[in-house]
């Protein structure tokens, strides 16, 4: 039962939480916003009207490739977002620009994930090589070493959350405070917005359903052996 239960948890979660943001995401991109506006648009308004003047705004190929680069300032949105002027495109614009707005606010979160990304990402390629070399030689200590360090990506995932989670936020708080999507667009907005955040919660259980799983196999062969 366990084990069913670790499986959905690494494979049905994330493969649902996949298929429902892109079903979310297809249904509204074929729904346009009365105000007619492009994401473009939506991402350099909402930009301004919070003083913020020093971030660019580019399209990029792809789908759902929309990130904000606070290392280089630029808010990159894929060419349907861009150019799009559709309940789908809107939200994802408001959504990335709620990352600038929090670069620009020094929003605590953000920022920590920002100076823990460059180390997380360290500890995570260096984790399974020593887990498995670990494992296979059966030097435990080394394995064991390998699981520690998958705690970075773990930390690193359950930092994400609030922060994409806050950009949400204020994106819905923007689109409706100036007028840019109607009441009626709305709920379209929040299922758009809410079906995305499905993604990084999945991401997040599969990290710590692996770290868990690999802790007990790993350090309870230690105490076995004990």
């Amino acid at each position: 039962m366990n084990y069913l239960i670790y499986l959905a948890i690494i494979m049905i979660i994330p493969i649902w939480a996949q298929m429902r943001v892109r079903s979310t995401y297809k249904k509204f991109k074929e729904v346009p916003i009365e105000s007619g506006v492009t994401g473009a648009q939506v991402a350099d308004f909402i930009m301004k009207q919070n003083g913020i003047h020093d971030v660019a705004i580019e399209p990029v190929r792809g789908t759902m490739t929309d990130h904000y680069d606070p290392t280089n300032k630029v808010v990159r949105l894929s060419e349907d977002v861009y150019y799009g002027s559709t309940v789908s495109s809107a939200s994802i614009a408001a959504h990335e620009i709620g990352h600038v707005i929090q670069d620009a606010s020094g929003y605590g979160m953000m920022r920590l994930r920002h100076r823990i990304a460059p180390v997380a990402s360290i500890t995570s390629n260096l984790s399974f090589p020593l887990l498995l070399g670990g494992m296979l030689l059966g030097m435990t200590g080394l394995a064991q070493i390998g699981v520690i360090l998958m705690l970075g990506a773990v930390i690193f995932q359950l930092i994400t959350l609030p922060v994409e989670f806050d950009a949400s936020k204020r994106a819905m708080a923007e689109l409706s405070s100036h007028g840019i999507i109607t009441a009626n667009e709305e709920r379209g907005s929040r299922r758009v917005l809410n079906a995305a955040a499905w993604t990084y919660v999945a991401a997040t259980l599969v990290a710590v359903a692996e770290f868990l799983r690999l802790a007990l196999l790993v350090f309870g062969t230690q105490q076995s052996d004990d």
